[in-house]
């Protein structure tokens, strides 16, 4: 006989496994759990006492070539990344394209105490770092007791 054990409940371990890995990815936000592979560009969203802080990494593009607005309390990312020019007479055929070509967007929803008078956006090194002030009365603050 063999020392081997099947269990003849395979719909049960299935289950199982997707309470597994439910529990694994729970701590992640669900908008970056339904991402896409293919959204571009990627961001990273963080917060600071002063400010929102959301970096797009987006290389190969001109900051001329990027479009940045808040509206409602939105932020939008959108531009186009354009395929390399070849020269004239390359005869390079493609067999895999991994690098992201084409018009993009991608639309972020701002916290309520975002204030959009208080908007900064530079492009460095292949990222777009978009800085949003807080509203006075959202950031923390001491206060004396008496």
């Amino acid at each position: 006989m063999s020392d081997l054990f099947f269990s003849t409940d395979l719909l049960g371990e299935f289950d199982r496994l997707q309470r597994q890995m439910a529990s694994v990815f729970a701590g992640f936000p669900a908008s970056l759990r339904a991402m896409r592979n293919e959204t571009f560009p990627p961001i990273n969203i963080g917060s600071t006492d002063d400010s929102v802080e959301i970096v797009a990494f987006a290389p190969g593009l001109e900051p001329a070539s990027i479009d940045v607005s808040i509206d409602k309390g939105l932020l939008t990312i959108c531009g186009e990344r354009k395929p390399p020019e070849y020269e004239a007479g390359d005869e390079t055929r493609v067999y895999a394209r991994e690098r992201f070509m084409g018009a993009f967007r991608r639309v972020i929803e701002l916290p309520e105490h975002a204030d959009p008078d208080k908007v900064n956006a530079r492009y460095a090194n292949g990222c777009l770092t978009v800085s949003v002030g807080r509203s006075e009365a959202s950031k923390p603050r001491a206060i004396t007791v008496k």
